[in-house]
């Protein structure tokens, strides 16, 4: 069997035995199962990092091989052009968009360092996996340095629009780098669609079949992968979670009220401020649900060193406090909002509790959120998913109530017909949804992955 070596920019090292958490977890498990590495970024930073080797590590059949980022390459290539560039445009968001030249130029040098420090670790029948917008030139690197062995590439954010591309600077040479992997892979048919249309139409490429392009001698496939999670672990850890203390603690504290739920990173992307004011038109417009109802969020914060971050930060507090004054009264709190994380179990059983699920991105590629609270309700009585139309997921929970983010009286207006909503119409909901989890499972969403590249270089 083939090596698997995975590359991405952070590799969660497992410490004192412990795992990693999410679609990490996925990632170890490919590995532990075919045999394999794991390479990218350590988290640290030193003065020292680009002249200190990889620091090799083995814990649960899988080795870890990382390396550190000098204080500037964090700052240039993570915080910057990656995280203030990047991102916001994958998530079609220009006005989130800052762009420094020398930010770009660390890029490109980060990936060439991924790339020279890779090179001596690989094996003549290694199959390599590259993950994410952080790592977007590296195939044609790894390519340029002689690598022939297959490369297959996901991408975990939404691909944007060919008109939004253009933002993007030197958006036609990182075309140009994804082409030379054997396999791309995308959320969603409309990532697909809106990659195949930008790869001919700026970098040139030809499609030669459906899922098939060609460019400069090689042919790259492509196609959507959407990322799944594992339905039944998740519904037993919601159910065991219910009498936990954190749970009781709830369900005291809402004294029978109804419990809006949401939980996502604080990031521009996720729709907060739209979301906090679609809630507050909702006890506007309707008014019986006053006193009636919480919202819990749930928003750990992120990228703390990004400028749009922190102006969503004072953006969020400032919303929070008018909306708690104007609304509150001495026995009810509107809104409840926390900024730190919470264990997956608790938040879990969260979503148990909640009679409904507020999700509401502004572009999200998948949003593993959504799947997660379909498959922690109680079939006997679930709650109701309240769901972006621009979160990936839509795609296939689509009896969810589906929602425009930016409309705050759309937002409203589902809030109060989940409230409201007759049993039995929300059981079919909820059977709808959870019939497209059914047989799925995050290690198989990986393994049909490499089946494909491996089925595309034989």
């Amino acid at each position: 069997m083939k090596r698997l070596v995975i590359v991405s920019n952070r590799v969660p090292v497992p410490k004192e035995g412990l795992r990693p958490g999410g679609l990490a977890v996925v990632l170890h498990d490919l590995l532990a199962l075919q045999g394999g590495m794991w390479f990218g970024w350590n988290g640290t930073t030193s003065p020292d990092a680009e002249t200190t080797p990889p620091q090799i590590q083995h814990a649960g059949g899988v080795e870890y091989a990382t390396i550190g980022l000098t204080p500037a390459e964090h700052r240039h290539y993570y915080t910057g052009f990656s995280n203030s560039t990047l991102w916001p445009l994958m998530h079609s968001l220009p006005e989130f968009i800052h762009f420094e030249r020398r930010e770009l130029s660390t890029y490109w040098a980060v990936n060439e360092r991924f790339c020279d420090n890779l090179l001596p670790l690989l094996r003549e029948d290694d199959t390599i996996w590259i993950h994410d917008y952080h790592l977007l030139p590296l195939a044609a690197q790894l390519r340029r340095k002689g690598v022939r062995m297959p490369i297959g590439f996901f991408l975990h954010t939404p691909f944007p629009a060919p008109d939004m591309l253009a933002i993007a600077p030197d958006g036609g040479t990182f075309l140009r780098d994804l082409l030379c992997a054997d396999l791309l892979g995308f959320q969603t048919g409309d990532d697909t669609a809106n990659f195949i249309f930008a790869a001919q139409r700026t970098a040139g490429a030809r499609l030669v079949a459906p899922d098939t392009l060609s460019f400069e001698g090689h042919t790259v496939r492509v196609g959507a992968f959407a990322v799944e999670i594992d339905p039944d672990a998740f519904a037993k850890t919601a159910t065991d979670a219910a009498e936990a203390p954190e749970l009781k603690q709830l369900r005291t504290s809402l004294a029978g009220r109804k419990l809006i739920f949401g939980v996502d990173r604080m990031d521009p992307t996720k729709g907060l401020c739209d979301r906090l004011a679609g809630y507050d038109r909702l006890l506007e417009s309707y008014p019986i649900w006053q006193r009636n109802v919480t919202f819990l969020q749930i928003a750990a914060e992120s990228r703390v060193d990004v400028a749009a971050y922190k102006a969503l930060r004072n953006e969020l507090e400032s919303m929070i406090g008018r909306l708690n004054a104007r609304r509150g009264q001495p026995d009810w709190t509107p809104l409840r909002f926390l900024t730190r994380g919470s264990p997956r179990r608790v938040v879990a059983g969260y979503m148990r509790q909640a009679q409904i699920g507020y999700i509401t991105p502004l572009r999200d590629g998948m949003n593993l959120v959504a799947k997660e609270y379909i498959a922690a309700q109680d079939p006997d009585d679930p709650g109701v998913l309240i769901l972006s139309r621009m979160a990936g997921a839509a795609k296939q929970l689509e009896a969810a109530l589906l929602v425009n983010p930016l409309d705050h009286d759309d937002l409203a207006d589902a809030l109060n017909r989940a409230l409201g909503m007759p049993k039995a119409e929300r059981r079919d909901r909820w059977q709808a949804c959870r019939a497209h989890l059914d047989g799925c499972t995050a290690l198989g969403w990986g393994q049909a992955f490499l089946r494909t590249l491996e089925a595309t270089v034989t």
